[in-house]
């Protein structure tokens, strides 16, 4: 019971740390349930935890519903359940101890680096979907993808930005929303290939209360659609977390698609 409540309070935590959309992706991860030893779904499962055999998750955590396939442009570039074979895509439920709004930075460099952890990569995106996307192979890595639709001009400055930010804030910097802060350090640019017409990537550890986790985030342009991705371990905060290659592909190749069927 003691190490239930000390885990509680440790995921509360991660909200000032981490972006309010990753900590509703952790509710696809399956981190809170044992393995038993069975071969994932290769599928996935709209209903599923991420383990065989384990209970549903609450609506709470895995969004009021399931992802839409149609609609506009927007969704249907968005990933979608059945996607991604071994994967959980769920539409992201805002967690209701999650702050809203975009962080502010105690640094002015280090701003597009807070922007991109709120709701929206910035504020000039005109639209943005997000959706979680939890590991059946690897238990415990959640990551947040998410679409968001741009001017184009307005879409390569962001890129600009977050490389010139990364460049200036490697000895870290702090950001606040509503009454949550939490501190970032080691931003590191890392290598990481996408199909995209520019990207950005870049780990960081992010920290509050005692509490620590490392963090991955890739932000791609494609055309004037910009995707994000940050991923973390849940089960292993402290753990490197890279955000799956195929997860990265398969978001790009979706708006991809979109952009050239229309």
């Amino acid at each position: 019971m003691r190490f239930s409540v000390m885990r509680m309070k440790a995921r509360a935590t991660m909200v000032a740390l981490v972006p309010a959309l990753l900590f509703a992706a952790v509710g696809c991860s399956g981190a809170n349930t044992p393995a038993t030893g069975k071969t994932p779904d290769p599928k996935g499962s709209a209903g599923s935890s991420g383990v065989p055999g384990a209970p549903a998750p609450s609506a709470a955590a895995t969004g009021p519903a399931a992802p839409k396939t149609g609609g506009s442009a927007l969704e249907r570039s968005a990933l979608a359940q059945g996607d991604l074979a071994g994967y959980q895509v769920s539409a992201q439920g805002k967690n209701p101890n999650a702050p809203d709004g975009q962080p502010q930075a105690d640094k002015k460099a280090c701003q597009p680096l807070a922007d991109v952890m709120g709701d929206e990569p910035d504020p000039s995106a005109r639209e943005t979907l997000s959706r979680g996307v939890g590991s059946q192979k690897q238990i415990g890595l959640a990551v947040s993808a998410s679409v968001s639709s741009y001017s184009e001009s307005d879409a390569k400055a962001l890129i600009a930005r977050l490389k010139a930010a990364v460049a200036a804030c490697g000895t870290g910097f702090a950001a606040k929303v509503e009454k949550q802060t939490g501190s970032y350090r080691e931003v590191r640019a890392a290598d990481y290939r996408t199909s995209g017409d520019e990207s950005v990537s870049w780990t960081m550890t992010a920290a509050a209360e005692g509490v620590s986790a490392q963090v991955h985030l890739v932000v791609v342009r494609e055309g004037d659609t910009v995707v994000r991705l940050m991923a973390l371990n849940v089960a292993a905060a402290q753990q490197k977390a890279q955000v799956p290659q195929e997860v990265a592909d398969k978001q790009v190749e979706k708006v991809q698609k979109v952009q050239k069927t229309g």
